[in-house]
């Protein structure tokens, strides 16, 4: 997916003290007008924080949180994002599909929040005319082994009360003539795809309509934890940006909110101690691209699930506009900066993919983008009830007050986000 800034940021140095509603962009405004901290005196010195929330990630995660807690506090929400522009990493370089809530197990997080999540974006997207299209998505099994799983997702999406059904492979052959399945079609049609882009600019629209502060090209080098216990008396921050010049400008805040995707483990990192740090893992996801024109398909198509892969195998997604992509596959990685697409893996791509699109034209497939998800270990998704499963973290930090932290945060995020964003929410007010 071509990589679009949200926001075009235009040199704008300004006080974080200096805030005003007057200057906030609406969605029609063609620029977003970023806040880069200057070198300011923290105001905790006089026994007031800055700001009430301190979200750090301007991904769709991030966004949705600090939306959310913008509107509860009245505004006392910034929003410090480490690039010039909001959602430039995992956030846009992913399916785009809004996901149905049936891989990933009963009672976890990422099932409650995606089946959650999902209501509420399609929610927002009929409310905002954000684009999107419920396209459904057929997962086709083509041996023994594949019926078997979608025979377990079938009876997991019962008990959670998402509609599937299988398809009679007859009538499923005259509605997408060119996709193959040789055993069986289970159809969930709540799952959809959307414009993650403009889902993200009208969710900046909304924080800052509610006087949100946006801090871009703004990185967080250090976090302090003040009072005793830890946190009690808030939490400073040392945020190095162009109007700081070469020392970070310190602020302070009631509540932190670690939203950071890649970089959420070094966030997480700053605070804890030695013994309790974590190590991220990058798992890349190359993706190459399909004209809309023959084979056509309309249908989001994904294979079964089988052992010992990686993720939900390669399937085929689309973009509102009908360009068609494959992806993504799990190339472990040791950068998250590593965001060339791999063209040694199309050959893999085009076997996987002709399993269940036999007319593919190999010559039309083209690379086109990768994006990196961050996970806590090297185990891939798999379906319902199986082994090897990784699930959101999202916790407010024992031993700490005012430090709720999300990790692991990958597929299906951009479904869950709105939902996230509640769940922290009630985490800091109730």
């Amino acid at each position: 997916m071509p990589l679009r800034p949200l926001s075009a940021s235009r040199p704008l140095i300004q006080a974080f003290s200096a805030r005003s509603s007057s200057s906030t962009p609406r969605l029609t405004q063609p620029f977003v007008r970023p806040r880069y901290f200057s070198s300011t005196v923290s105001r905790h010195a006089r026994g007031k924080a800055d700001f009430t929330h301190a979200v750090i990630g301007g991904g769709v995660v991030g966004l949705a949180i600090a939306q959310n807690l913008a509107r509860r506090s009245n505004g006392s929400v910034v929003l410090l994002e480490r690039h010039s522009a909001v959602g430039t990493e995992t956030s846009s370089r992913n399916s785009e599909v809004i996901h149905a809530g049936i891989y990933y197990g009963a009672g976890s997080l990422k099932t409650d929040l995606c089946i959650e999540g999902k209501k509420k974006l399609y929610s927002l997207c009929n409310k905002h005319n954000i684009p999107h299209r419920r396209t459904g998505k057929w997962i086709v099994a083509q041996n023994d082994t594949q019926l078997q799983a979608l025979e377990q997702i079938h009876s997991f999406a019962k008990e959670i009360n998402v509609p599937v059904h299988f398809l009679d492979l007859a009538d499923a052959k005259k509605r997408e003539p060119a996709v193959r399945a040789e055993k069986a079609i289970l159809e969930s049609p709540t799952t959809g795809i959307i414009d993650s882009h403009a889902l993200m600019l009208t969710l900046l629209g909304l924080f800052e309509e509610s006087s949100g502060t946006l801090a871009l090209a703004s990185s967080v080098e250090a976090i302090t934890p003040l009072g005793s216990p830890a946190g009690s008396e808030g939490w400073e921050l040392s945020v190095l940006s162009p109007g700081s010049g070469e020392a970070p400008t310190k602020i302070t805040a009631k509540t932190i909110i670690n939203s950071a995707g890649l970089a959420a483990v070094s966030i997480h990192n700053l605070i804890v101690p030695a013994s309790q740090k974590k190590e991220m893992f990058y798992a890349k996801g190359n993706y190459f691209s399909y004209p809309p024109s023959t084979p056509k398909v309309s249908t989001l198509i994904y294979p079964a699930p089988e052992p010992g892969h990686g993720g939900l195998g390669t399937h085929l997604t689309m973009d509102l506009g009908g360009r068609i992509k494959f992806g993504p596959d799990v190339e472990w990685v040791d950068s998250p900066d590593d965001l060339s697409v791999n063209v040694s893996r199309l050959p893999q791509t085009m076997d996987e993919v002709k399993k269940y699109l036999p007319e593919l034209d190999e010559t039309k497939l083209e690379p086109d983008y990768a994006g990196i998800r961050p996970k806590l270990g090297k185990l891939g998704a798999v379906a319902a009830h199986g082994t090897g499963f990784v699930d959101f973290y999202i916790e407010k930090e024992k031993g700490y007050q005012g430090w709720v932290n999300l990790l692991n945060i990958e597929s299906p995020g951009l479904t869950s986000c709105l939902a996230i964003a509640d769940q922290v929410e009630r985490m800091l007010y109730t």
